[in-house]
């Protein structure tokens, strides 16, 4: 039987890349999986998408998106409601902490423009 591994990335356990299991290592673990920013980005606009319109926008596959909300959702970043995915109140949290690295890579991005 194949093991599975928790998907509670909040909890004081080792995570990959770290012995252990400082929530900044556990969130970096958690961000580090292969579209779970792209993800997160095409929830930032606040309105609920629905699973075919974010995996359209996202241009993942139906099984690997099916993980990383759940995952989100187990992390208490993103929220299913009728109405779709979106963000929850920690989820737009860190939203707004990656916005000076957005502002910093523009400026990095344009600094030989």
């Amino acid at each position: 039987m194949k093991k599975v591994a928790s998907r509670d990335v909040r909890a004081r356990k080792p995570v990959r890349g770290s012995r252990t299991g400082r929530p900044i290592m556990a969130l970096l673990d958690l961000l580090s999986r292969r579209w779970q920013l792209r993800i997160l980005w095409e929830l930032r606009g606040g309105e609920p998408l629905r699973f075919r319109a974010l995996q359209d926008a996202a241009g993942v596959s139906p099984s690997v998106l099916n993980t990383r909300l759940a995952e989100l959702i187990d992390s208490g970043i993103v929220s299913l409601s009728e109405e779709g995915y979106a963000l929850t109140a920690q989820g737009r949290a860190l939203e707004q902490a990656f916005m000076p690295l957005y502002a910093w890579a523009e400026r990095w991005a344009a600094r030989d423009s």
